[in-house]
C-alpha cells in the first residue's frame, strides 16, 4: 500500500510539474501554436467516426482552444479539457466552447458520451505507468463505435523529463500494443508533417476505433 501511495505521489508531481510549464508559458504557447495546420488531424479523426453530424468532440488537452474552434466552426459540438488553469481559462475565451479543467490522472468523463476523442500533443505527456488507466477511461467516454485520435512525438519507447516538461516518446508498435490492451482497434496511423522523409517526420498519429461491450 505504501509503495502504491508512492508511486502515485510520484505521478502527480510529474504531472504537476509540467502543467506548471504551461501556466508559466501559456500566452507563449498560444502565439506559437495558433496559426499550426492540423487539419489533417482533424479530418483523419472526423472521417473515421460513422455517427451522423452534428458529433460530440473532446479536445483532450486542448491547450488554448485552437482546435476546439476548428470544430466548432465545422458544426460539431466540442468540449475541452486540460490541466492547466490558464489554458482552461484561454480556451473558454478563444473558442467559446465548455472546457474542463482536469488533469489526466483524474479525469472524471461521463460514460459512452462522445463520438470522438482529439488528442493532439497531449497523451506523450502521460507517464507510461498511467498510460493504461488513462486509455480505459477514455474509451469508456466514447460511444461503441466511436473513434480515439492521438498524436505523439515519435521515439524509440524512452521517457523522462525533456526539459520542464515529461515525456514519453513510443515507436508504433509500442504505441498499438498500449492501445490494443485497452481495447480499442486500429483504424490508421501516419506520420507528419506530410510529404517528407520519414526522418523529418517527427509526429506519429494514429486512429482507433472503440468497438463497444
Amino acid at each position: 500500500m505504501e509503495d502504491e501511495a508512492a508511486r502515485r505521489a510520484q505521478l502527480e508531481q510529474i504531472t504537476q510539474r509540467t502543467l506548471a510549464h504551461y501556466e508559466r508559458t501559456a500566452e507563449q504557447f498560444f502565439a506559437g501554436t495558433i496559426d499550426h495546420d492540423v487539419s489533417q488531424n482533424i479530418d483523419a479523426l472526423l472521417r473515421a467516426i460513422a455517427a451522423p453530424a452534428p458529433l460530440r468532440i473532446l479536445d483532450l488537452g486542448c491547450g488554448p482552444g485552437r482546435d476546439l474552434k476548428a470544430f466548432t466552426e465545422l458544426g460539431h459540438e466540442a468540449i475541452g479539457i486540460d490541466g492547466c488553469p490558464r489554458f482552461a481559462e484561454m480556451a473558454r475565451a478563444w473558442s467559446g466552447c465548455t472546457v474542463w479543467q482536469q488533469d489526466f490522472l483524474a479525469l472524471d468523463l461521463p460514460a459512452g458520451y462522445f463520438d470522438g476523442v482529439y488528442a493532439n500533443a497531449s497523451l506523450f505527456h502521460v507517464p507510461s505507468a498511467a498510460l493504461p488507466s488513462v486509455l480505459r477511461t477514455l474509451r469508456a467516454a466514447l460511444k461503441p463505435g466511436g473513434v480515439l485520435f492521438s498524436s505523439n512525438p515519435r521515439g524509440h519507447n524512452e521517457e523522462g523529463w525533456n526539459g520542464p516538461r515529461y515525456g514519453s516518446y513510443y515507436d508504433y508498435p509500442t504505441w498499438e500494443r498500449h492501445l490494443t490492451a485497452a481495447g480499442f482497434l486500429p483504424v490508421e496511423h501516419y506520420y507528419r508533417p506530410p510529404g517528407l522523409p520519414r526522418a523529418q517526420q517527427p509526429w506519429l498519429a494514429s486512429v482507433w476505433r472503440n468497438p463497444g461491450p
